[in-house]
């Protein structure tokens, strides 16, 4: 190389905001780039983080496991938990329950066609138990029953797929000494003033309440619903969905464990919005998810306090947004990362994913300094799709509704919907027919789980399905069921599993 070349190398990451986002970026940045950039995160103790993010989705596994981080050792410095599927209660009709769980529907496929199908031609035929039946997560959780995959060939206990539950607050903790072990340095501090380079309207320098200024080539914004960098100082503009999600309020409360340590989220559908519920070891992470327009804040707050698994351990924390997204989520010289490039409701514990997916498409089109058009183009078509097409799957929860009990709901089933997620209830309907378009986030099993569990049932089930045998059919599902009963019998319960591998040490007190 000619040494008359001058680097466009980004020399300095800033990251501005700490909290899950933060720490995240900070944690995989030091990771993936050894000390060669500098990396300064500044974050102030006065400004809250928001931590709704407590139940997770498989692919963090992925994330934590290219960090190093050994699961045990994560699980009980986070007062974490396992995590199965989520449980969704009340939302097709009261009384109602279905969960949809990872890993695949049934087992192994009798021909060219998915499990369903079969269950389909059984089920109209009158002779099949719920589809839970025959998903071993469900079949897992509703027993209470957790472990780790083992070396058994044939066996469901071979490919257990799970996620998370585990304190925000005590993950970014834990990420921040990850990161700054790996050269991350932290400045604390509120960022009062963004300048921006004239000539380009790139931004130049932040300036600190005490004065400092913080200059470097490529900005993090992690600040939250706040959008302070892409937003506040680059005006990017903000695509909201509030016409297909409605809810624009949050409560969130701490409450007592239970006696039993259930080893799923649950999200149950309140008359204006729904309530999630997520176990830790010393707690259980609560919220109510709602439309100011359709409940007062007061019986918002006493809905969720009647419906606790034990005493509150705090006051309910409110919370305002807005359903949505950045029109760019990477603009100039600045990236959003969390909760400032977007929102979207944690109804399907997506939140600390899209942390997750944002930093590895920001390595698949890490910049120098020229922040080629293109890339940045292209880095904001794949987030944009992922973002679109996973609001889709959120719509489809409140849109396959009987519920008419209230005016929330009545304006749930009669809403227009996005033509994209038009498009797949439509080829759902006829004949269970599902396509997976790119990248989309979740997965065939995932959206059969969720259509089938409120209730959209296909006219009629795959033409290919005819070319079984009825009774093969029906022994494979029998033979399934039982096999399911019998490997989720042989797990230990979820309670015991953490206590002999990553049982937490128990604070003192109830703080």
């Amino acid at each position: 190389m000619n040494a008359n070349v001058q680097s466009k190398a980004i020399q300095k990451i800033v990251i501005v905001g700490g909290g899950t986002a933060g720490w995240m970026a900070a944690a995989a940045l030091s990771k993936q780039l050894q000390k060669r950039v500098d990396i300064c995160l500044i974050e102030s103790e006065e400004i809250g983080t928001v931590g709704v993010g407590e139940a997770t989705i498989p692919q963090i596994r992925s994330f934590n496991a290219a960090l190093g981080i050994d699961e045990d050792d994560f699980i009980r410095k986070t007062q974490g938990s396992f995590k199965l599927g989520i449980e969704f209660v009340d939302w097709l009709r009261l009384g109602h329950r279905y969960t949809h769980a990872f890993g695949a529907v049934g087992g192994r496929d009798l021909g060219v066609v998915p499990f369903y199908q079969y269950w389909l031609k059984q089920r109209m035929a009158g002779g099949t138990q719920p589809l839970d039946s025959y998903t071993f997560n469900t079949v897992a959780a509703r027993k209470g029953k957790f472990m780790r995959a083992s070396n058994l060939p044939d066996s469901p206990l071979s490919n257990i797929h799970y996620a998370f539950h585990f304190d925000a607050g005590l993950y970014a903790k834990y990420l921040r000494t990850l990161a700054e072990a790996r050269g991350v340095y932290r400045i604390e501090g509120k960022v009062v003033d963004v300048a921006l380079k004239a000539e380009s309207g790139f931004i130049d320098s932040v300036t600190l309440a005490s004065g400092q200024v913080v200059k470097g080539e490529l900005y993090l914004d992690c600040s939250g619903f706040r959008g302070l960098l892409i937003e506040s100082a680059l005006k990017t503009g903000y695509e909201e969905w509030t016409h297909f999600l409605p809810c624009n309020r949050a409560l969130a409360v701490p409450c007592e464990s239970a006696a039993t340590l259930t080893p799923y989220t649950r999200s149950t559908a309140r008359a204006a919005g729904w309530q999630w519920r997520i176990p830790l070891q010393h707690r259980i992470g609560n919220g109510y998810v709602y439309a100011a327009d359709f409940i007062s804040d007061a019986k918002a707050q006493s809905t969720l306090l009647e419906n606790l698994d034990g005493k509150a351990l705090a006051e309910p924390r409110p919370l305002k947004f807005v359903t949505g997204m950045r029109k760019q989520f990477w603009n100039k010289n600045c990236v959003a990362i969390g909760l400032s490039s977007g929102f979207l409701e944690p109804l399907e514990s997506t939140s600390i994913h899209f942390i997750q997916s944002s930093l590895s498409k920001l390595m698949a089109f890490f910049p120098d300094t020229d922040f080629n058009p293109i890339s940045v183009a292209e880095y904001n078509r794949q987030v944009q799709f992922e973002f679109v097409r996973s609001r889709d799957f959120l719509v489809l929860h409140y849109k396959a509704t009987e519920r008419s009990d209230s005016d929330f709901w009545r304006q749930c089933q009669n809403m227009a919907i996005p033509d994209t997620l038009a498009h797949k209830l439509e080829l759902f309907s006829e004949y269970g027919r599902f396509t997976r378009e790119g990248e989309e986030l979740f997965t065939e099993s995932s959206w059969v789980q969720v259509l089938l569990g409120q209730n959209v049932i296909p006219k009629r089930y795959h033409p290919l399905v005819d070319l079984e045998q009825s009774e093969a059919i029906s022994n494979m599902l029998a033979g399934m069921q039982d096999l399911f009963e019998r490997a989720a019998g042989a797990m230990p319960s979820h309670e015991q599993f953490i206590a002999q591998h990553c049982a937490a040490v128990q604070p003192n007190s109830a703080a």
